[in-house]
Parts: C-alpha cells; sequence; structure tokens
C-alpha cells in the first residue's frame, strides 16, 4: 500500500464490522411500509443519516498559502513611505527657497531608502535577486514596477543628497571637475525623485492587494489611500524633528494632510471590507496596533497644530506620526498573514459574494454555474 506525507492529517477511519445477513439486517436495511418508513420498533422515528456540516479545509491545511514575509518586510514598507513623502517634501523646500528644510527632507529621504533597501534585500536572502528584478519591465506585475520606481527614486534622491552632504562639508569631498556636474543635475534630480516619490508610497499598497490573502485583497480599493497617507504624516513627521520650526511650516501642513487622510481611509476600509475578512484588522497584534495608530494619530492633530511655537512639541509630535505610521504598515502585514492562514477568512466572504451575485440575478457566469 502507498503511503503520502499528508497520511498524518487524515483522520482515523471508524471501525468496520462484519455484513450482517438475514434478519440481522441494520436500520437502513430495513424494509419500508406503505407509507415509505422505515420498519421496526424505531420505524416511526426519523433519524439523520447525515452528521452536521461542520466547515474545514483539505486536511486542514491553509486554502490560501500565506506570504513567506517578516518584520523586514513591514519595515520596507514603513521607510519607502518615508522616503516618498520626504522627496516631495524636498522639492517643496526646493521651490519655495528653504534651505534647511531642502537639505533634510533630502537626507532623511535618501537614509529610509538605503535602510530600506537592506531590510529587502535581507528578506530577499540576496542581493543579486533584486537586480533580476531589474532584468525585464512587465507593467502587470507590481513588484516589476515597484522595482524600477524604487531605483529611480533612489538615483535621483541619492544624486541630489550627494550634493547637499558636498554642501555640508564645505566642498571637501574629492569630486574634482564632477563637482561643477553635480551642482548642475542637482536641482533635476530632485525633481526627479519627486515624480517617482507618489509611487514609492502607492505602490507597496498594491503589491499586497494583488495577492489572493483575503485581508488585503478585500482591502485593494482603500489600502492605497491608507499607506499615501500613513507617507504623508511619517514624513511630515520627520521633517518636524529634524527642520527648525521657522522652515517647518510645508512639513506641518504636510502632516495634517497626512493624518486626515489617514483617519479617513482607515475607516472607510473597515467599513467597506467583509465583516469577517476584516476581522484580522481588529483582533490580536495588528488590532492592538491599529489601535495605538489611531490614538497617536489624533494626538498628532493637537501636536501639529501647536508644533509651529515649540521645538519640544515638534520633536514629539513628529515621534508620535513617525510611530503611528510604522504600526499601520506592520499591523497590516501581519494581520494578511493571519488571514491567509486559517481557511474560514478566504471561503466565507467567497460565499458571500456568490450568494450576492446569484440574489442580484447573474446566475448564469462562469462563477455562480460552478458546483
Amino acid at each position: 500500500m502507498s503511503t503520502s506525507v499528508y497520511d498524518s492529517y487524515r483522520p482515523p477511519e471508524p471501525a468496520r464490522g462484519r455484513r450482517r445477513r438475514g434478519g440481522d439486517r441494520p436500520a437502513d436495511r430495513q424494509p419500508r411500509d406503505g407509507a415509505g418508513r422505515r420498519g421496526g420498533s424505531e420505524g416511526n422515528r426519523e433519524m439523520s443519516m447525515v452528521p452536521e456540516a461542520e466547515f474545514t479545509s483539505y486536511y486542514g491545511r491553509p486554502v490560501v498559502k500565506p506570504a513567506p514575509w517578516g518584520d523586514d518586510v513591514a519595515a520596507y514598507l514603513f521607510l519607502g513611505g518615508v522616503a516618498g513623502g520626504s522627496g516631495l517634501l524636498a522639492l517643496g523646500g526646493q521651490l519655495t527657497g528653504r534651505d534647511a528644510l531642502r537639505r533634510n527632507a533630502r537626507l532623511g529621504a535618501l537614509g529610509a531608502v538605503v535602510v530600506g533597501g537592506v531590510a529587502l534585500v535581507r528578506d530577499l536572502g540576496r542581493p543579486e535577486r533584486f537586480l533580476n528584478m531589474l532584468r525585464t519591465f512587465k507593467v502587470t506585475s507590481p513588484m516589476s514596477v515597484g522595482s524600477w520606481i524604487l531605483s529611480a527614486f533612489g538615483a535621483g534622491i541619492g544624486v541630489a543628497a550627494a550634493s547637499e552632504v558636498d554642501r555640508m562639508t564645505g566642498s571637501r569631498l574629492p569630486l574634482g571637475p564632477l563637482r561643477r556636474v553635480l551642482r548642475a543635475v542637482e536641482a533635476p534630480a530632485g525633481v526627479e525623485a519627486a515624480v517617482f516619490a507618489g509611487p514609492l508610497a502607492a505602490y507597496t499598497a498594491v503589491l499586497l492587494a494583488d495577492t489572493a490573502t483575503p485581508t488585503w485583497n478585500d482591502a485593494r480599493h482603500e489600502l492605497p489611500f491608507v499607506f499615501v497617507s500613513s507617507a504623508a504624516l511619517a514624513s511630515g513627521g520627520l521633517a518636524m524633528i529634524t527642520t527648525p520650526v521657522a522652515e517647518a511650516g510645508p512639513a506641518r501642513i504636510f502632516a495634517l494632510l497626512g493624518i486626515a487622510g489617514d483617519i479617513a481611509s482607515v475607516r472607510t476600509m473597515k467599513a467597506r471590507m467583509d465583516p469577517v475578512a476584516a476581522e484580522p484588522l481588529q483582533q490580536g497584534a495588528p488590532g492592538v496596533m491599529l489601535d495605538w495608530s489611531e490614538r497617536l494619530v489624533l494626538a498628532g492633530v493637537a501636536g501639529t497644530l501647536l508644533a509651529g511655537r515649540s521645538r519640544t512639541v515638534a520633536v514629539l509630535t513628529g515621534t508620535a506620526l513617525l510611530t503611528a505610521s510604522a504600526l499601520t504598515r506592520f499591523a497590516t502585514l501581519h494581520a494578511g498573514i493571519a488571514s491567509a492562514k486559517d481557511p474560514r477568512y478566504t471561503i466565507e466572504p467567497q460565499k458571500r459574494r456568490l450568494a450576492a451575485r446569484r440574489a442580484a440575478g447573474i446566475t448564469d457566469d462562469a462563477i455562480t454555474t460552478v458546483g
């Protein structure tokens, strides 16, 4: 008899007795009377021959394979948002003549890209895997598009930040004749980085929602807005920490816009999601993280309004907003992985969607006619 690695998951089979003969036939073999009832002393009593259905998956295994991602990916999701928002703030400082804001935002964006890239490569296991994703450009693949967005943004912000570092050191970097070239391309590089800043903050949400993971997929319409808003409040918070109060006005406005967008998009996302698919976002560690994120964001409203008067308030508020953004990204990642591990989060929303299509009169397509 052949065996399989899945035999350990198979429930034990019930004991089988010998086949009875003659008058010892079991109740399901007893002759029926004219009314169709079974004979014997139990003839007038209806007995259920099928046990009550209890939902389970094949051998109790997950229906959807959970993504093999850990905190390295969650850190990359957070830092990518910080980098994207900081790239936009750097352009704002460049266009309005706020040198401190421009410098700090550029350096913050470069630092976030570098650390986030290290986290991404660490999750991939080998650096060449990231380079392999740049061999082709596939519009239908968020991973492929995102790799090119990250590379383009990194190139632009790298050139702009290098010019800032050279200026901070009193032009002591050994650049030689390249210094003149660097100064000439500094402004265009800052604009180029800002062009890819928004897509960098949003593409990770599309990457998650494009999977079959129940919670991520069900939140696909609102998740990009959540990530972009989170990126705005995080980068605004970072600029409030690093930039003097007198020049951080655009950062405070940016943070307030991010706060408003975050509150509205998160609540809308939870309200529109299937109640079962939204459960992982509301319970366990992800639920606790999102609750604290909302508290910190609400506290950031008052702090941002008062940050223009006090450097201490600005630093505390910026720290709170950065923490809130990080909690949102970590909670989203872990909630999605938890939803993939439990078959209930896959099957129950599917059944409700199928029932809704049939109730709407859609009964002749490939979805409603299966089975």
